[in-house]
């Protein structure tokens, strides 16, 4: 429990610490050059512009991109394409059950007896 709460407050701490380099790196800037966007020492990308749709969209379901992880729409951090974890965990199944075509357990005609 103790390295759970620890563990929480280092996540926090490095939060905290790209947000202000973020932040940092945009106000060395000249105003014109600053576009509140990029990448925190090459690595954590950065974006403090408004979000729009097609970002969030673009960010969250994608099926165009082959990246699980992508730019978070706003804030420091990635975000999680969720169309190519759902074609992940859907390839995972299929290898897991031996098929790769989707189980379908409709029933095609009703059955005989029951309540008429």
């Amino acid at each position: 429990m103790r390295n759970l709460r620890n563990l929480r407050r280092l996540v926090r701490f490095l939060t905290f610490g790209l947000v202000v380099a973020a932040v940092a790196t945009e106000l060395s800037k000249p105003a014109e050059e600053r576009t509140w966007q990029g990448r925190v020492g090459g690595v954590v990308p950065y974006d403090f512009r408004p979000p729009t749709w097609q970002r969030i969209r673009d960010a969250y379901w994608n099926p165009e991109s082959d990246q699980l992880f992508s730019d978070r729409v706003f804030g420091v951090g990635w975000a999680i394409n969720f169309y190519k974890a759902k074609t992940l965990l859907d390839d995972l199944f299929g290898r897991m059950m031996g098929t790769r075509e989707a189980i379908s357990i409709r029933m095609s005609s009703r059955s005989q007896g029951g309540g008429k």
